[in-house]
C-alpha cells in the first residue's frame, strides 16, 4: 500500500470509529456531560486519569476545563492525576505503580467529585484501582474505553457510565476519545457558562 492509500485508509477508519460511537452512544455522552455539570454545580471537580496516551488525554481534558475551551469564562475544576512526577514516583516506589491513582483519589477525592477513567482496553490495573478508590468514597465514576470483543474490559462493570468506542484498533479508539473529550468540554461549558465572561 502506498503512502496516500494508507492515509486514506486510516482516515476512513478514524471516521468510522467516530460514526459508530455516535450511533451507539450519543445519549450516553450527553448523560456524562450532565453528570459533570451536576458535579461542578455541587462544588465538586473532575479527577481524570489514564496511562500513556490516555494520560495525555487526561491532562488535555483538565486543561480545557481549568483554562477555557471555546468560551472565555470562569475556570472549571478539573485535575489530571497524571502530572505530578514526585507524587507518581513516590507512590510507585513506596507502594506500587498499580496504586498511583488510587492513593491520589484517597487524598484528594470527595463525594461531590467525578472520577473519569480513560483506558483503551479497560484493563489497566492502576486505572481499575483508581475507580475502586473513588467508589469507596462514594464518587460517581465514568470511563472512556474501547473494544468490540470485551467492550470496556474489567473497568466497565465498576463504573456508573461507560463511553465505549466499538473498535479494536487503539489509534482509532484514542482519536475517538479526543473527539468525545472535546464534545464533553463543549457541552459542559455551554451548560454552565453560556455567556462569555
Amino acid at each position: 500500500m502506498d503512502a496516500v492509500s494508507l492515509i486514506r485508509t486510516r482516515l476512513r477508519a478514524s471516521v468510522a470509529a467516530k460514526e459508530d460511537f455516535v450511533a451507539a452512544q450519543a445519549a450516553d455522552l450527553q448523560r456524562l456531560a450532565t453528570m459533570m455539570r451536576q458535579s461542578l454545580e455541587a462544588g465538586g471537580k473532575m479527577l481524570v486519569f489514564g496511562n500513556g496516551g490516555s494520560a495525555a488525554d487526561a491532562q488535555h481534558f483538565a486543561a480545557e476545563f481549568v483554562n477555557r475551551f471555546l468560551l472565555n469564562r470562569r475556570p472549571l475544576a478539573a485535575l489530571a492525576l497524571t502530572t505530578d512526577s514526585s507524587v507518581l514516583t513516590a507512590i510507585a516506589n513506596d507502594f506500587a505503580f498499580e496504586d498511583v491513582f488510587a492513593r491520589q483519589i484517597e487524598a484528594l477525592g470527595k463525594k461531590a467529585d467525578l472520577a473519569l477513567a480513560i483506558s483503551t482496553s479497560g484493563n489497566s490495573e492502576n486505572v481499575l484501582r483508581g475507580v475502586l478508590a473513588a467508589r469507596r468514597i462514594g464518587m460517581p465514576c465514568a470511563a472512556l474505553t474501547g473494544g468490540l470483543k470485551s467492550p470496556g474490559g474489567r473497568l466497565a462493570p465498576l463504573c456508573d457510565l461507560v463511553l465505549n468506542v466499538p473498535c479494536e484498533a487503539t489509534p482509532q479508539i484514542q482519536e475517538c476519545h479526543l473527539f468525545i473529550e472535546h464534545l464533553l468540554c463543549e457541552l459542559v461549558e455551554r451548560a454552565l457558562c453560556a455567556e462569555p465572561a
